[in-house]
C-alpha cells in the first residue's frame, strides 16, 4: 500500500500539486504510487471506487482520497475545491478515468451509449473545463488527458468508444490552443491497448475486440508512466503509444477507405494473437 507519507529527511515540503482521476486500479493507480512515492507532490486521488481507493493508498497531509464519479460535475467541483483549500493551487490534472464495454454497434444497448459518452468525454471535459479554469487564474498549469489511438483511428467493435476518445481527442486540442495564452498546457496520451482490468474484458468479446488486439505487444502501465513523464518535461499536444501504431492510426484516419481492406487481415491477427494470450493464461 502506498502511504504517501512524505520522508522525514526531505529538505523540502512538496511543492507540486497533482490531481489523478481514475487512482483505484490500471493506470491510475500506478502513476498515483509513482508520484506518492516522490516528496515533492502533493496529491489528491480520486475515484469512484472508495473501497479501492483506500486499499491502496492511506491518506496524509501530502495526499488526499475523494469519490469522484467523473460524471458529476458536483463532484467535479467538490474534489477541486477541497484540493484548493488543502494546496492551494493545482499544477496539474491527469485524467484518466474512463472505461468501455467492447461490442459491435448493433449489439450494444442504449445504456451503453450513455455510459461510453459520459465516462470518456463528458467526464474529462468537465473536469477540462473546471481544472482549465483555475490553472488559468493561476497562470499556469499542465492537463494531460488519457485518450486512446481509437480515438484517432474509428476502431469497429468498439465504435462507441472511439466515438468518445475522438471527442475528447478533440476537444482537448481545441483547449490547448485555448489555453496557452494563460501558460496552462493540454496534453492527449494516446495509447495502443494497455493490460489493465479493462483490456482483460476483451476475452469476452474477442470477435469485436480482435481489431484492438492486433497491434505488438500489449502496453504496459509502466509504458504510460513514461509518456507522462515525457509529457510533463515536453508538453507536447499528443503522444501517440507506440508511435508505429500511431502513424497507422494516423493514415487510416486520413484517408478512411483504407480501413475496408486492412479490417480483416487486421482482425484475424487479433484473433490470433488473442488466443495465444489465452492459451498463455491457462498454460503459464
Amino acid at each position: 500500500m502506498y502511504t504517501g507519507a512524505m520522508p522525514l529527511s526531505a529538505p523540502h515540503p512538496p511543492t507540486t500539486t497533482a490531481l489523478i482521476t481514475g487512482a483505484a486500479s490500471g493506470i491510475g493507480q500506478h502513476w498515483a504510487g509513482v508520484l506518492a512515492a516522490r516528496p515533492d507532490f502533493r496529491l489528491a486521488l480520486a475515484d469512484i471506487d472508495q473501497a479501492g481507493l483506500h486499499a491502496a493508498f492511506s491518506p496524509s497531509q501530502g495526499l488526499r482520497l475523494h469519490r469522484l464519479d467523473v460524471r458529476s460535475p458536483d463532484d467535479w467541483r467538490a474534489v477541486v475545491a477541497d484540493t484548493l483549500r488543502v494546496f492551494g493551487r493545482i499544477d496539474y490534472l491527469f485524467n484518466i478515468a474512463g472505461g468501455g464495454r467492447p461490442g459491435f454497434l448493433l449489439e450494444q444497448p442504449a445504456a451503453n451509449v450513455d455510459f461510453a459518452i459520459d465516462l470518456n468525454l463528458k467526464g474529462p471535459l468537465y473536469g477540462l473545463r473546471l481544472v482549465g479554469q483555475v490553472m488559468a487564474s493561476q497562470r499556469g498549469g499542465h492537463i494531460v488527458n488519457v485518450g486512446s489511438l481509437a480515438g484517432i483511428s474509428p476502431t469497429p467493435g468498439n465504435a462507441l468508444y472511439s466515438a468518445a476518445k475522438s471527442g475528447l481527442r478533440a476537444a482537448s486540442l481545441a483547449a490547448a490552443v485555448e489555453l496557452r495564452p494563460y501558460h496552462v498546457y493540454v496534453t492527449v496520451v494516446a495509447p495502443d491497448v494497455v493490460d489493465t482490468p479493462l483490456a482483460r474484458r476483451h476475452f469476452d468479446h474477442p470477435e469485436a475486440a480482435a481489431l484492438a488486439r492486433s497491434g505488438g505487444r500489449v502496453l504496459s502501465v509502466q509504458d504510460v508512466a513514461a509518456a507522462f513523464w515525457q509529457a510533463m518535461a515536453q508538453r507536447p499536444l499528443e503522444l501517440n503509444l507506440p508511435p508505429s501504431r500511431g502513424w497507422l492510426a494516423k493514415l487510416n484516419n486520413l484517408y478512411p477507405p483504407l480501413m475496408l481492406r486492412l479490417y480483416e487481415p487486421l482482425k484475424r491477427r487479433g484473433l490470433r494473437r488473442m488466443g495465444r494470450e489465452a492459451g498463455a493464461v491457462r498454460n503459464p
